[in-house]
This record gives structure tokens, C-alpha cells and sequence, in this order.
């Protein structure tokens, strides 16, 4: 008779690449790219998910180039602009 092992079935490891701890002034944090979280966040507002708002109030770190693209995005897209 065969004895069997148990397998315990355990997530992927992170890759440091994807997701890389920080802590800035206290708050740990993660660091990830633009490009990995956006598409989820896009979704996340067309589908209108409710978790969206438990965030609202949190602030981000943006690279200054960033801000002032999003600045003259804003800007240029006013109606009437």
C-alpha cells in the first residue's frame, strides 16, 4: 500500500520586480509601476466597485513629470477648452 503525502498548496512567491515594500515617513507601503495597476483600476471605475471610495481619501506619490502631465491633461479637457 502507497502512503500519501499531504501537498499544501501555497500562492506564487512575489516577484521583488512586481511589488517591492517601502516605508516612507512611517507608512509601509508598496512600490509598484503605473502600467501594473492601472488597467485594474481602470476596471475597477467602469464597473463602479464600491471599494473605490475606501481609498478616496488616501494620497499617492507621483512623479513630478506625471503631475504635470495629468495638470495639462486637465486642463485641455474642460469643456469649451
Amino acid at each position: 500500500m502507497a502512503i500519501r503525502q499531504l501537498r499544501v498548496y501555497t500562492e506564487p512567491e512575489l516577484k521583488v520586480r512586481d511589488f517591492a515594500a517601502v516605508e516612507e515617513c512611517g507608512d509601509p507601503g508598496v512600490r509598484v509601476s503605473l502600467g501594473d495597476i492601472l488597467p485594474l483600476l481602470a476596471d475597477a471605475v467602469a464597473s463602479d466597485r464600491t471599494w473605490l471610495s475606501d481609498f478616496a481619501d488616501d494620497e499617492i506619490t507621483i512623479s513630478s513629470d506625471l503631475h504635470d502631465v495629468l495638470q495639462a491633461y486637465r486642463h485641455f479637457r474642460r469643456p469649451g477648452a
